[in-house]
């Protein structure tokens, strides 16, 4: 059975690996086979006690899409504490480098929902992998012109504590009910299909996550 894979990205300190971990044990809790993936640039500063330099960053990237494509080949459901396209973006912003797109966006590409984490939670240090709060802005600008530019679909997630998982949960949920939403359409071609997308759904694959974003 082909994996689902949901890549978590954002800015610093807005709750990915958290989100990441969260969803991981509540689906668990509902008897399936879903695992987290670790994000790559915390071992390597973990093991190096430094951030990476510029020509170390191509291989942090392919290291995390590693990591996602061996886990994608033993799990139903893979939930990535961030993807390549996040290394791609700090490049980017810290070097002025932007050689690892081409790259990162087709690794992206393996994600079957990808979730924006919003800029609504306090910013928290954590030692030598945060640069500041005054980043977050310009960061989340650069993943959503990545994402845009590449046609690639988001939904972004929102609230505190047990609303952010449910309404990260309620997109993994929609692509996980799809073929029996397909086969139900299927038993009822002449009925008219109705849909509504509000400002802030939880629909990944909703019109709205197209929309440039200010």
């Amino acid at each position: 059975m082909t994996a689902l894979v949901v890549a978590l990205v954002g800015a610093e300190s807005t709750g990915k690996t958290v989100l990441a971990s969260e969803l991981a044990r509540v689906l668990q809790g509902r008897g399936l086979d879903a695992v987290m993936v670790p994000e790559a640039l915390r071992a390597f500063c973990d093991r190096h006690a430094r951030t990476p330099r510029v020509d170390e960053q191509a291989g942090i990237a392919a290291e995390q899409t590693r990591r996602i494509h061996e886990a994608a080949q033993l799990h139903r459901i893979v939930l990535a504490d961030t993807t390549a396209l996040m290394t791609a973006v700090y490049s980017e912003f810290v070097f002025g480098d932007v050689s690892l797109y081409p790259q990162a966006l087709q690794d992206h590409t393996q994600a079957d929902i990808t979730l924006l984490t919003s800029l609504d939670l306090a910013w928290r240090s954590d030692g030598i992998q945060r640069d500041g709060e005054h980043v977050r802005e310009p960061v989340d600008g650069l993943i959503r012109h990545a994402l845009q530019g590449a046609g690639l679909a988001y939904a972004v997630v929102a609230g505190q504590g047990v609303r952010r998982i449910q309404h990260a949960l309620a997109a993994i949920e929609h692509r996980l009910d799809a073929p029996a939403r397909q086969a139900r359409m299927a038993s009822q071609p002449g009925q008219a299909r109705w849909r509504w997308f509000c400002d802030n759904c939880d629909d990944g694959e909703c019109e709205q996550h197209w929309l440039p974003r200010n």
